[in-house]
């Protein structure tokens, strides 16, 4: 569907339920469902995919390294001259012409030997890299989850909301239609009649406004859902998923919250960076063959009358002597991005231990507020029904029967809210300790596994038996990388 006709039917679907409400739905929907079809197609996730599988590809692109380079060269040169030899000062013509060509052609072959640890540091940088693009799409899964539940519970809520409120408008519809009898008899006054008439033109306001915010969650679901909601079945309980405790929120976020996760492999990567900078250092080996042929013809259309072949090898030592600072320059850009992410990994913990305990508190806060809210409804219900049925003896006013229909609508809403509010929190709370993802919250469905395309891109075309063995050799005498911050701070305590 083109960009145009999607945004339309948005349009339309928005229109719609402003002017004649929540559509009556054809299909029944539950909150796996709404997960399963936005993680097989939300864009955020699709996008986010793509990336990693592009990142994959660097741990190829370093394993090059170990691999031989192969190149093919050929020239054909073709040469025409004329010579002439002036009488005097009178240029009398061409004596004699030349006409000649030349042709080659080169099959280079180099195989690096020992590059000082430079790939193998490469290697374990892009290895790193790709674990931290996972723990990203970690985050990313998380978060469309997170937007999926919210928008589930939205529009549920939003649906409850708009029934209370015509409920509500029935009900003052009814009163108004009694008062008016009333004060026709005679029994009541036309105060009494006027603030009926108040309240239900408030609640035709409310009913206005309930129908307007389900159009927006409606569209707000289809955006992040990928089509427009059906029957929303009610959704199902997450106690299963959470922990027992606080203790162990803290506890189980401490080892698999993406966003910690995502900054040590990142640390990770900037120490095998500086092994690899370090490695500039050493000096290189390589081997080099070449097969060549050439050929020559003078006045002649064979260009290969003189022809020649010629096979050669080089092993080639290189060993860097002064490079004007670069080295030692690169060498500490290295070390201090490192000493950055050290202190990322920090702040990412900080971070993961504040959304824990803020969520935490969030759902503890929701669930009492859920409890106090069914009690509140409960008693709000036999309130209302003991005033208008002392009002129909004459015990109470109207008024007195307008305030309690709404003190129990009140009571209603902020039930329906207090349920959404509980759920959400805690959706987030999941967030917050690394477990809203879809092998947790719907593990039935087909999950997205990003190790099939680093296993298909590693056996891709280009790798050599004897790579391992290139592999080896180049570990010898390379810079080691250093070890993880914690680590370091325990050694130099001891």
């Amino acid at each position: 569907m083109s960009k145009s006709r999607r945004a339309g039917l948005l349009a339309a679907i928005c229109t719609a339920g402003l002017i004649a409400g929540a559509a009556t739905p054809v299909f029944a929907e539950s909150l796996a469902d709404a997960i399963a079809l936005a993680y097989q197609t939300n864009p955020t996730l699709r996008e986010q995919r793509a990336n990693l599988r592009a990142l994959d590809e660097s741990v190829v692109q370093a394993r090059s390294g170990y691999r031989p380079d192969v190149s093919l060269g050929a020239s054909y040169t073709s040469q025409y001259q004329k010579y002439g030899t002036p009488q005097g000062s009178v240029f009398t013509g061409f004596s004699s012409n030349y006409r000649g060509s030349s042709t080659s052609a080169a099959l280079t072959v180099t195989q690096p030997l020992y590059t000082g640890g430079q790939v193998r540091s490469q290697i374990s940088a892009a290895q790193a890299d790709i674990e931290t693009g996972r723990q990203n799409l970690r985050t990313v899964e998380s978060s469309v989850l997170t937007q999926v539940i919210q928008a589930y519970v939205d529009v549920r809520r939003d649906i409850e909301a708009l029934r209370i409120a015509d409920e509500n408008v029935d009900v003052l519809q009814r009163q108004l239609d009694e008062a008016k009898a009333r004060f026709e008899v005679g029994e009541i006054t036309r105060t009494d009649v006027a603030q009926s008439e108040a309240r239900l033109a408030a609640a035709k306001s409310q009913q206005a406004s309930a129908r307007a915010q389900l159009a927006i969650s409606r569209a707000n679901y289809a955006a992040v859902v990928g089509q427009n909601p059906g029957d929303l079945e009610p959704e199902p309980s997450l106690a299963d998923l959470l922990p027992g405790s606080v203790d162990e929120a803290f506890a189980l976020a401490e080892v698999n919250n993406p966003g910690l996760l995502a900054a040590d492999y990142a640390e990770q990567a900037s120490r095998a960076r500086v092994a690899q900078a370090k490695a500039a250092t050493r000096p290189t080996v390589s081997l080099q063959g070449r097969l060549g042929a050439s050929g020559a013809a003078q006045n002649s259309s064979d260009p290969f009358q003189d022809y020649d072949q010629s096979v050669s090898g080089t092993v080639s030592v290189s060993v860097p002597l002064f490079t004007g600072g670069q080295i030692s320059s690169t060498i500490r850009q290295a070390q201090e991005r490192n000493n950055a992410d050290a202190a990322a990994i920090e702040g990412a913990r900080r971070t993961a231990q504040r959304d824990v305990a803020r969520a935490w508190n969030q759902w503890l806060g929701a669930r009492a507020a859920l409890v106090s809210n069914e009690e509140q409804v409960r008693a709000a219900r036999i309130a209302f029904e003991g005033v208008r049925q002392e009002a129909q003896v004459g015990l109470r006013t109207t008024l007195d029967v307008l305030n309690a229909q709404q003190e129990l609508r009140s009571a209603e809403l902020a039930l329906i809210n207090a349920r959404h509010d509980e759920y959400l929190a805690s959706a987030l709370v999941l967030a917050a300790v690394g477990k809203l993802e879809a092998r947790y919250v719907t593990p039935e469905q087909t999950l997205y596994d990003p190790a099939v395309s680093t296993r298909k891109v590693n056996h891709s075309f280009g790798w050599v038996p004897w790579e391992p063995v290139v592999g080896a050799v180049d570990q010898v005498l390379a810079p080691r990388v250093g070890p993880a911050p914690d680590e370091a701070v325990k050694t130099a305590k001891n």
